[in-house]
C-alpha cells in the first residue's frame, strides 16, 4: 500500500497524466494521447456505442468520429473514487463539422490507471 506522500504524489501524476491526454484529444494529437494509454487499453465507443480495444482500434474509432463531428471535452475536477479510479467531471460540447452546437453537457469519465498509463476509461 502507498503511503501518504507516495499516494499523494501517484494523485498528482495521474491528474496531470489525465489533463495532457484531454489537452491533446482537443488539439487531434492521436499519438500524444495513445502515448499515454497502455498498448491493450479497454475504451468506451460513446459515439458508436461499445467499446473498443488497444491503440489501434481507439485510433479508427477516433478518426470515424472526428469525420462526422467535432468534440471539445474540457477537465473541470479530477478526483479519485473509492474504487481507486480517477474521476474526471468534463464539461464536452459536441459541434457539427460546421460549428452548430449538437450537445452541451457536464459528463463523468472515470479512469483506471497502472504503471503511469491509462488502461480503462468508462462513461458515468
Amino acid at each position: 500500500m502507498y503511503d501518504d506522500e507516495e499516494f499523494g504524489e501517484r494523485e498528482t501524476d495521474e491528474r496531470e497524466l489525465l489533463r495532457g491526454a484531454y489537452r491533446d484529444f482537443n488539439a487531434r494529437r492521436i499519438d500524444a494521447v495513445l502515448a499515454r494509454m497502455h498498448p491493450n487499453v479497454d475504451w468506451p465507443n460513446g459515439f458508436e456505442g461499445g467499446r473498443v480495444q488497444g491503440h489501434d482500434e481507439v485510433r479508427d474509432y477516433w478518426t470515424r468520429q472526428w469525420a462526422v463531428i467535432n468534440p471539445h471535452v474540457e477537465p473541470m475536477a479530477i478526483e479519485p473514487d473509492d474504487d481507486g479510479r480517477m474521476v474526471v467531471e468534463v464539461h464536452q460540447v459536441v459541434k457539427d463539422l460546421e460549428g452548430k452546437v449538437l450537445a452541451d453537457s457536464i459528463v463523468h469519465h472515470a479512469y483506471r490507471i497502472r504503471g503511469g498509463l491509462i488502461v480503462r476509461m468508462d462513461i458515468e
